[in-house]
């Protein structure tokens, strides 16, 4: 089969997310990698009272309570819902946040966060061969879609995207049908047309066979595919062997 368009993850999938990226801050006695250190005292002015230490559960506590509803049905939680929550576990009334220190709060989380994301120099180049012969398109599982497009737009690759879909713009994540669908739709193509690149068997290759699309899990640790994930139509190591993965479809 000849696909007319590509579709990838961006998590772990075009980029990697290294941890040990993060910033390093220590909490009673120990370092940890978070973006708290950056964010505490964005809002020492308006609660000098809440410590780094209370700083940081509380924007743990709010992630927590973000993955709890994610899990409940896909809905994405947005990162300013996050931080309304984080608000809410210090006890501060995330209504009377100046606007500007809520946008200051939001854009430090994401340039701290970005920071994490490597781009492997092999990509751009598989990325713009296949510009040229398909329609691109990112499908990303994230509260903030700045950050999304920022590292795209650092790496050099944006503009080989014809769409770029991330859930909080959707209001839905993978593997809900919904923000597939949406992408198909941007990209003017039906789900035989497409192949899904992702790393998540659980995530991006069950939702696309949920609305009728192949896939190709980058499964780089050889792990066994989860109960209940029919295998994907390709298992690959390393997003190089699309090319060789793709001329050959081209040629059936």
């Amino acid at each position: 089969m000849a696909y007319r368009a590509v579709l990838f993850d961006l998590f772990d999938t075009l980029v990697r997310f290294d941890r040990e990226r993060l910033p390093a801050v220590e909490l009673n006695g120990r370092v940890v990698r978070s973006t708290a250190g950056h964010l505490h005292p964005l809002l020492q002015a308006l609660a000098p009272e809440v410590t780094l230490d209370a700083f940081h559960v509380a924007l743990s506590q709010s992630w927590q309570e973000a993955e709890r509803r994610r899990a409940i049905d896909h809905r994405e939680v947005p990162a300013p819902e996050r931080f309304a929550e984080l608000f809410r576990c210090l006890g501060l009334d995330a209504a009377a946040c100046p606007h500007a220190v809520m946008q200051s709060l939001l854009e430090t989380h994401r340039r701290e966060l970005s920071k994490a994301a490597e781009f492997p120099s092999h990509h751009g180049p598989l990325l713009a061969d296949l510009a040229r012969r398909y329609r691109l398109a990112v499908v990303s599982n994230f509260d903030y879609t700045p950050t999304a497009l920022g590292i795209l737009e650092s790496a050099g690759v944006a503009d080989l995207f014809t769409a770029v879909l991330v859930s909080d713009a959707v209001g839905w994540r993978k593997p809900a049908p919904a923000i597939y669908h949406e992408a198909l739709r941007q990209l003017g193509v039906g789900p035989g047309e497409a192949l899904f690149v992702g790393d998540r068997a659980d995530i991006d290759v069950l939702g696309a066979h949920r609305v009728g699309m192949h896939a190709a899990w980058l499964n780089r640790e050889g792990q066994a595919l989860p109960p209940g994930v029919a295998p994907p139509r390709f298992e690959i190591r390393d997003l190089a062997e699309l090319r060789g993965i793709l001329a050959a479809e081209d040629r059936i």
